[in-house]
């Protein structure tokens, strides 16, 4: 990017829901109004502004409100987008268990950490099923920062033990994935906030996937995205970066997000969809356990992203997605699973017909199945095997 660029781009801050502003460079995790925060807009790349030095998401360095001089990279991004033939159709599979700590989460833990070092942070909190805690523990001790992560007592021991490895702090909690939640806001009083569900700057980061699926089809976007959802940061970051692209002028019209979750935690598939979350009853365990967040903290934002791609929700039944798991490792890909959440949600609106044949359409696996061995052999050992 010339220097003629770098003046002409917008200073960007924080928001809240309210319309309070903030510095890049203020210590809160959220608003004055105990909103989440979101990064102002920020212009769309051009082909010619990517770094193709860099095979990493900091290719699109010039699209991050983070300065490289300060980042913290493990080589996350620039992941394999594989094609198959799936329900008489060619769809791509998009790998992200091929990251560092081996899902998604590391897109966005790049960027927050980055953020964070160069603020000066030393320590830093995380609330986690999983993943997000394997991220923060893995990215903080290559920046040099101690982690403390607070986990569900559940969650998986494959998934505990990598955190630790890293050196993080591991407290376990009993409760709902809430409970911990609410038990790291506690805690954030004396320890820095590096909440993947709060924090502005994860979202920045998980935006790059789109910026990937652009480039590898040639600058253009496709038809269809197909998404499994938690806390909804994927649905947000490819509606932030789709919405960069189209202002941009690089792509025609943003792709369709079609979002599944687990039917007993599908908060943002049955708000968008205008169904009371609470009228499905208990929520009981599912094995997509990356998935089962109950009061997802940006599911305004999730919602109207799937309505601005004109896209649909489904609340996925438990016993299709162990069909998912099954049909993806009859592929090839043992995906853990919660990301089969979003092979399941393929194939409902392939049914229904929302996906048509001729169609470019992407479905994100989100994490590897070696991560999930308990879940998982609670499918292939089952008493149908």
């Amino acid at each position: 990017m010339t220097a003629e660029q770098c003046a002409a781009r917008p200073v960007p801050d924080l928001y809240d829901r309210s319309g309070n502003r903030y510095p890049l460079d203020d210590p809160r995790w959220r608003g004055e109004d105990g909103s989440p925060l979101t990064v102002s807009s920020l212009p769309g790349l051009r082909p010619d502004q990517i770094d193709t030095n860099e095979r990493s998401i900091w290719r699109y360095h010039a699209a991050l409100p983070v300065s490289t001089a300060h980042r913290v990279s493990l080589g996350e991004g620039w992941t394999p987008m594989i094609p198959l033939e799936w329900g008489g159709r060619r769809v791509h599979f998009k790998l992200e268990w091929f990251n560092p700590t081996s899902s998604f989460k590391d897109r966005g833990v790049s960027v927050m950490v980055s953020h964070l070092a160069a603020h000066g942070a030393v320590r830093v909190l995380e609330d986690s099923s999983g993943n997000g805690g394997s991220a923060v523990a893995a990215y903080a001790a290559a920046a040099g920062i101690r982690a403390k992560i607070i986990v569900p007592a559940t969650t998986s021991a494959a998934k505990i033990l990598q955190a630790r490895a890293y050196g993080a702090e591991i407290e376990l909690v009993n409760g709902t994935r809430e409970q911990v939640s609410d038990e790291a806001i506690r805690q954030s009083a004396q320890i820095p906030y590096a909440s993947h569900n709060w924090h502005p700057m994860f979202i920045q980061g998980t935006k790059t996937i789109a910026y990937e699926m652009w480039e590898s089809f040639g600058f253009t976007a496709p038809d269809n995205v197909v998404l499994v959802a938690g806390a909804g940061s994927n649905i947000i970051g490819c509606d932030i970066a789709f919405g960069e692209l189209l202002d941009a002028g690089q792509i025609g019209k943003r792709p369709r997000l079609f979002v599944g979750q687990p039917e007993l935690w599908a908060t943002i598939a049955d708000t968008y969809n205008g169904i009371d979350p609470a009228g499905r009853g208990e929520r009981v365990p599912t094995i997509a356990e990356g998935a089962s967040i109950a009061n997802p903290v940006r599911l305004q934002e999730a919602v109207e992203a799937i309505s601005r791609s004109n896209g649909a929700a489904y609340a996925v039944p438990e016993a299709e997605i162990h069909t998912a798991v099954r049909a993806l490792a009859a592929r090839g890909l043992y995906a853990e699973p919660t990301s089969c959440v979003a092979a399941a949600t393929l194939d409902h609106f392939i049914a229904t017909g929302d996906i048509a044949p001729n169609q470019t359409t992407v479905v994100v696996l989100t994490g590897a199945g070696l991560k999930s061995a308990e879940k998982l052999a609670s499918v292939f050992d089952g008493p149908s095997n």
